[in-house]
């Protein structure tokens, strides 16, 4: 069973004239008051009698005091401390009246139960770092992080490099008239070649039939002329007439010779070689947006292959949290800093941030059984209730301190007393000779 506060009594220690308290052994002690009337001195006694003297107060005598401070704490497995003399030296009686000293307070007195702001003003890496080495998971934990950051940073690369050449890729223009491979210039003019002679040779026909029709129509004008001139030109006229004949028969022959003839253009060709340089450039452009959108592609799919690696490893990462010992449900550590129900401990309420202190520091020595906490002021009346019952279901014991006179306080400390507690008697003044 963990140990609790039973009782105190202190005098004149800082503020306190005498004060004497028997806290609840589990739940909520308020110790409350006004300002500068002694509430914090209350919980320095405390620690500065169970703490040892690194806890001492730097002025710990009250001023004006008479007499040393003398302090007496009984806890609840029956070891009585008590602090007392000009040099407040420590007494530490166990159940069997044997005296010890700090060396068996410290086997079950936490440290941070004493100062529990020190806990709370640590960094976030050391509250994350305290989290783990209590659970256990610290390394595993930390190598999952590494591989996580890793992962996530190389990811996040690739998404710019995907990116960049996705935005590369949509500005690239396309032709989808465009053939798939350049065009060779030089080929296209060797098929133009061919078919300009072609059309060469179709020419002579056509000109060889210009010649023989020409031909006809001189014979035919030569034969008028001699018809005149028959009588004296009549062999004349046998052989013309002989010309004629054979050119018609000529004619004839060309006429369906070239009435089978047919040309091909070269228009298409010579549109083609114009404009090869520009075909071949749409060519290269299609090539290049084609390559652009494969990269973007690559990247893409490899960005979600580490996607689904970080998302493995964040679970693994999960189910070795879920499968921790975590002295509070909720509790957690994302990128090396504690977490709360999802909330880093900037994001808490001031009621969280002492819930989560208050079970770490438990969990630190589970035999230290109470915990000290100083200006409950921050939370209100439902916040301290709810507090407080959680404190119960623990089995915690938590001595508080709030600037507050109401009746949410077990115990009001007024010019460093209990309100409402008899006075001591005060001692007598001594009179030389008198007895």
């Amino acid at each position: 069973m963990s140990v609790k506060i039973a009782a105190l009594e202190a005098e004149n220690v800082k503020r306190i004239k005498a004060v004497a308290l028997t806290p609840s052994p589990t739940g909520l002690t308020i110790v409350g008051g006004n300002n500068n009337q002694g509430k914090t001195s209350v919980l320095d006694a405390l620690a500065w009698a169970l703490g040892g003297e690194k806890f001492r107060p730097t002025a710990a005598v009250r001023d004006g005091a008479l007499a040393p401070p003398h302090l007496k704490v009984i806890l609840s497995n029956g070891v009585v401390v008590e602090r007392r003399g000009k040099n407040s030296s420590l007494t530490v009686t166990d159940p069997t009246g044997q005296r010890s000293g700090q060396q068996l307070l410290n086997a079950f007195v936490e440290p941070l139960a004493l100062d529990l702001p020190r806990f709370m003003q640590a960094s976030d890496k050391d509250k994350a770092d305290t989290l783990l080495n209590i659970i256990g998971v610290g390394d595993a934990l930390t190598g999952l992080d590494r591989e996580i950051k890793a992962l996530y940073d190389r990811r996040t690369v690739i998404g710019q490099i995907g990116a960049q050449k996705r935005h590369a890729a949509e500005e690239l223009t396309e032709y989808p008239d465009a053939p798939s491979e350049p065009v060779s210039a030089i080929e296209l003019i060797q098929q133009q070649q061919e078919i300009l002679l072609h059309n060469a040779d179709n020419q002579r026909q056509r000109d060889r039939l210009t010649e023989i029709t020409h031909a006809k129509h001189r014979a035919m004008d030569e034969l008028t002329r001699l018809d005149e001139q028959l009588k004296n030109l009549q062999e004349r006229r046998s052989q013309l007439m002989e010309e004629y004949n054979a050119a018609c028969v000529q004619e004839e022959t060309a006429i369906k010779t070239v009435a089978q003839l047919q040309d091909e253009s070269t228009a298409e060709l010579e549109q083609s070689i114009r404009n090869v340089e520009e075909i071949n450039r749409q060519v290269s452009a299609n090539l290049a947006k084609s390559k652009a959108q494969d990269e973007a592609e690559r990247y893409a799919q490899e960005y979600t292959a580490l996607t689904e690696q970080i998302k493995a490893k964040r679970t693994a990462r999960m189910d070795l949290l879920n499968g921790a010992d975590l002295p509070l449900t909720g509790l957690g550590v994302e990128d090396g800093r504690l977490t709360y129900n999802g909330k880093h401990w900037q994001d808490m309420s001031g009621s969280d941030q002492l819930r989560v202190a208050t079970a770490i520091v438990r969990r630190l020595n589970p035999d230290c059984g109470f915990v000290l906490l100083d200006k409950l002021e921050q939370m209100d009346l439902a916040t301290l209730a709810e507090f407080g019952s959680w404190l119960q279901t623990e089995g915690l014991q938590a001595i508080a301190t709030r600037v507050s006179t109401g009746g949410e306080c077990q115990i009001i400390i007024e010019d460093g007393r209990v309100k409402d507690a008899e006075e001591p008697p005060a001692p007598k003044a001594w009179t030389k000779g008198a007895f």
